[in-house]
């Protein structure tokens, strides 16, 4: 525990001064911000449908997806990667910590990280809360999902980072994956089975994500995400084990 908790802290602090972490800080800010104001002018037309603000802000536009395929990849690219161009995997590999506290001291870290992305967000939850009456359900059950789906992601993520010493390459990977695994779940009316339709239909994020944003809280789908991230960390202590041994 002691070990994780070591590199935790240093992976926390690499975040929090590293002008790379306030760039993608800035430009989540920036995006969030511009769409958030989108939605409350489309929601003001007189001759625009009715709509909840927040319900739209969580998962409905296309705007919080690319936010979350982004932090997923620049927030994992040089996890492992800057460590392996570096070298300093060797030494860190040899210190008293096991891979998989490596792994989940890296991981942990870029989950905190990415909890404080999302932080200032809750400024919106505000806004909408003085103007108009809001239901503390739903507004709850799209931040478990944001959540859940980011955990997901930043663990393919650091993944990714522990298959190469390039962190551009690392970013491409992780951006890659993150691509067919949102979109595999947008592809279930393409097949004829019924298994193939139910198999994608749980994968289907989009659909995840409108359903938290609803209030409709579905255990199978945090489920999902663990069982997916565990698969990913895994892998990645399996590939950090290999190395130790070359």
């Amino acid at each position: 525990m002691r070990g994780l908790l070591a590199v935790l802290g240093r992976e926390l602090r690499a975040y929090f001064f590293s002008p790379l972490a306030y760039i993608v800080l800035t430009f989540f800010l920036i995006v969030q911000g511009y769409y958030f104001s989108l939605i409350v002018a489309y929601l003001s037309d007189p001759r625009a449908a009715a709509g909840k603000p927040l319900e739209l802000f969580f998962g409905q536009t296309i705007f919080t997806w690319l936010v979350l395929l982004f932090a997923g990849t620049f927030l994992t690219m040089r996890l492992i990667s800057e460590e392996l161009r570096s070298g300093t995997i060797e030494t860190l590999m040899t210190a008293p910590v096991t891979e998989t506290q490596v792994v989940l001291g890296k991981y942990f870290a870029a989950l905190v990280f990415y909890l404080f992305l999302w932080a200032p967000t809750l400024v919106y939850v505000a806004i909408v809360r003085a103007v108009t009456p809001v239901d503390w359900g739903p507004i709850a059950a799209s931040y478990l999902g944001i959540v859940g789906i980011g955990a997901l992601f930043l663990a393919v993520g650091v993944f990714a980072s522990a298959t190469s010493k390039n962190q551009i390459v690392a970013a491409i990977v992780t951006f890659s994956c993150l691509l067919v695994l949102f979109s595999a779940g947008l592809m279930e009316n393409l097949f004829q089975s019924e298994a193939a339709k139910q198999i994608l239909g749980h994968m289907n994020l989009w659909q995840h994500m409108d359903d938290w944003s609803k209030g409709i809280v579905d255990t199978r789908r945090i489920v999902y995400y663990a069982t997916g991230a565990g698969f990913f960390l895994f892998l990645t202590g399996r590939a950090l084990a290999a190395k130790k041994w070359r």
